[in-house]
């Protein structure tokens, strides 16, 4: 049962990542809104925001000039989560 669980993070963990990471590069080739590239960034962009938005308003405190580093912020943190949450499954299921 552990062994599901912590795959199901890994998994779920994975997703986020790799929406994170596609609207970081989408965010360099979606200049129209209307162009296939600005609506496929549109999507990623309303998946990730709830977790991009608290990262900008903590980032937002310290001055960052023109660079938004909130999608890394978020990449690192669902990273760290992963790690945590297997680690403590593993603690107590194993």
């Amino acid at each position: 049962m552990a062994i599901i669980l912590i795959r199901a993070i890994h998994w779920f963990a994975n997703i986020l990542i790799a929406l994170l990471m596609g609207r970081a590069i989408l965010s360099w080739f979606a200049r129209d809104y209307y162009s296939p590239a600005g609506r496929l960034y549109g999507f990623f962009v309303r998946l990730t925001e709830p977790m991009v938005s608290p990262c900008r308003s903590l980032l937002s405190r310290w001055n960052t000039g023109m660079f938004d580093f909130s999608v890394l912020l978020a990449f690192f943190l669902v990273e760290i989560c992963e790690q945590v949450l297997i680690r403590i499954i593993a603690a107590v299921m194993l």
